[in-house]
């Protein structure tokens, strides 16, 4: 027989006045909407609070901790996992209310395919398509991988793809594309000390390089003219600069101290 599951949507916010009421508009099916935000300067969180949301502050913990804070927060037994720069098509929200209805006990979670744009186009290259990720989830059948960056949720159990698609609108501008390569850069080179990755004083350089040509001649980064190039060259820059930050924190401690505070 078919149940009706109650469904929690978790979203983190930073900032994000401008995005994040479409954000909720496209998830209001779900019964119980979560806001966890890291200190907003921007009204965020009244906003959150004004459209309805559940919000609580916690300091930002990397991203995996973050969103695995905010699913714990949640009340019911399915969770949506969303940043305030995506949005459910109604399709997609149709196809959850549809699948969730029919899950069996032993499914762990859903995957769906996640749409990326820029400048109000849809990138169907470049390595942002096709983007899988696992965002449908029942929390105590799995959790986010202990990651800085490029978290991942580890399900224990069968994963189901679901055919509808997340619609990300990850960059405003190419300002904003880079003041993201920094924060990403940082939290990257934070992990590969960890792992204590093994480099040298030409590996900015290489994987830089590599990453332009890779994404701007293999993936087809040209075909987009301006938007391409930018694209390809920040793609670049965040390689060049993941590997010069953990190189330079290999060779001068008061800079690996002066990360790690941040």
């Amino acid at each position: 027989m078919p149940n009706n599951p109650e469904l929690s949507v978790a979203i983190i916010t930073f900032n994000e006045a401008d995005r994040l009421p479409v954000c909720v508009e496209s998830v209001r099916f779900a019964d119980e909407i979560v806001v966890v935000d890291s200190g907003s300067r921007d009204g965020t969180r009244d906003i959150a609070r004004s459209l309805g949301c559940s919000v609580c502050e916690h300091p930002f913990a990397g991203f995996a901790r973050q969103k695995q804070f905010a699913v714990d927060q949640c009340r019911h037994d399915w969770v949506l996992i969303l940043d305030a720069d995506e949005r459910l098509p109604k399709s997609t929200a149709d196809d959850i209310k549809r699948q969730l209805t029919h899950a069996g006990d032993d499914v762990a979670a859903f995957r769906l395919q996640r749409r990326n744009y820029l400048h109000g186009r849809w990138i169907r290259h470049c390595g942002w398509w096709p983007d899988t990720v696992v965002r449908l989830v029942r929390p105590h059948k799995g959790a986010f991988s202990d990651s800085r960056v490029h978290e991942r949720w580890i399900a224990e159990g069968p994963i189901v793809e679901l055919a509808g698609c997340i619609d990300h609108y990850s960059f405003r501008d190419y300002a904003d594309m880079i003041e993201k390569l920094q924060h990403y850069s940082s939290l990257a080179a934070q992990e590969m000390m960890g792992r204590k990755t093994r480099v040298n004083c030409c590996s900015p350089l290489l994987h830089g390089g590599w990453t332009f040509f890779s994404v701007y001649v293999l993936k087809l980064g040209f075909i987009y003219g301006l938007d391409g190039l930018i694209i390809s060259l920040l793609n670049a820059g965040g390689s060049f600069m993941k590997y010069a930050k953990y190189w330079e924190m290999t060779h001068y401690p008061t800079v690996t101290d002066t990360v790690r505070r941040k």
